[in-house]
């Protein structure tokens, strides 16, 4: 029986195989493709300068409310913590008595007035005849004094009448302003001295408009005044700066305001000073101690250089961008950062200048000192040449 070898086959095979290896071998390297990049072009745009604090609402008219005479408390009048109108009645004190002193004065200019009447008279009398020595001079004098004494009388009477009516206007206390009333510091039937602290009743607190105050550093105020007189910022003609309120939970308040304050002097304990604005307040919605952020509006960036703040980076020595050269490759630029500008942008202060090509898409695929390929943002990289389809 005949046996064919197969080690021929084997052969042929090995050979074929190192053949396709080395054909492999010899195809060259697909070439490094330029990673894809979004880039803005670097201009000049005059935006706002909106310097930002933290804010405090006060009432911008809280009255106390305080007993003028003393009684028993007949009557609280108005709802705690609501809100109440000029003129509105807030207590009432018992007025029996002071309506029975008015009475009594009252009785007592009457009987003044009786007084001087008489006096008028018997002064007219006397005058004549003493005239015609048909009385003594004495006569004379004693009717004019009767008659001046009871005049005088008269004159203090309708003072005791004033004051009477007086007191018991005070017994009906009313509010002096529109605005919230807080709780009564005194209940029903208790006795109230005006002359001791229970005196003291409530506080009416008016709230439209309302005041929002906030403090400005030295630093602050130094750093407005450096970028005023390099140019960077032109504030608004004769100090009219608006006020826009930011709430607690994020929202613009509707309402602006304006500055009607400014503290002369600086704190010696903070190194700041008061800044005070009034904010109409027509919904009720600020009430005071309510903390808010106070954006001050009016001046103005006439010259500054905006960028995604996504362009931005943190590097070991400070803010750094990248920057597409003329020969489309990237460096790397130093930069100082400055405010905010929007949710999405930042302004830069210094580093760049207009026409600078800064990498606002791809930047961590960037490598200093090599080439990018910019497209537009969304759009798809082309491929490169001699790559596989």
């Amino acid at each position: 029986m005949n046996v064919v070898s197969n080690r021929p086959w084997r052969a042929a095979a090995l050979l074929v195989a190192l053949a396709v290896a080395g054909c492999e071998k010899e195809k060259p390297a697909a070439p490094h493709a330029a990673p894809p990049v979004s880039v803005l072009a670097v201009e000049t745009v005059a935006i706002p300068y909106v310097p930002t604090f933290v804010a405090q609402t006060e009432s911008s008219r809280q009255v106390d409310i305080v007993a003028r005479v003393s009684g028993f408390l007949d009557r609280i009048a108005y709802r705690e913590g609501e809100l109440v109108k000029e003129g509105q009645v807030l207590f009432q004190i018992d007025p029996k008595p002071f309506q029975a002193q008015l009475d009594a004065a009252r009785g007592e200019l009457q009987a003044q007035q009786a007084r001087l009447s008489t006096a008028t008279a018997n002064l007219g009398r006397i005058k004549p005849l003493a005239e015609v020595n048909a009385v003594s001079r004495a006569d004379l004098d004693r009717a004019q004094g009767e008659y001046d004494g009871a005049k005088a009388a008269v004159y203090s009477a309708q003072a005791k009448v004033k004051e009477t009516e007086l007191n018991l206007s005070y017994t009906t206390i009313r509010s002096p302003v529109t605005g919230l009333a807080s709780r009564s510091e005194q209940r029903q039937g208790a006795y109230i001295n005006a002359m001791s602290d229970n005196a003291r009743l409530t506080y009416v607190a008016a709230i439209d408009p309302i005041w929002v105050s906030f403090s400005v550093s030295q630093n602050q105020v130094a750093r407005m005044r450096d970028l005023a007189a390099s140019g960077q910022v032109e504030m608004p003609k004769e100090g009219d700066y608006e006020v826009e309120l930011v709430m607690p939970d994020g929202k613009t308040y509707p309402n602006r305001g304006r500055i009607n304050f400014a503290d002369p002097s600086f704190s010696q304990d903070t190194g700041s000073f008061l800044v005070r604005a009034v904010v109409p307040n027509p919904a009720k919605d600020l009430r005071p101690g309510m903390f808010v952020t106070a954006n001050v509006r009016g001046a103005m960036r006439p010259k500054a250089i905006v960028v995604p703040q996504l362009a931005v980076q943190q590097g070991p020595n400070g803010h750094l961008v990248y920057v597409i050269k003329q020969d489309g490759t990237a460096e790397i630029r130093p930069v100082v950062v400055g405010d905010y500008q929007g949710e999405k942008d930042i302004v830069i202060a210094a580093g760049l200048k207009p026409g600078d090509r800064v990498v606002t898409d791809g930047v961590l695929k960037v490598v200093p000192g090599k080439p990018v390929q910019i497209v537009a943002p969304g759009a798809k990289p082309a491929a490169p040449a001699g790559a596989p389809k």
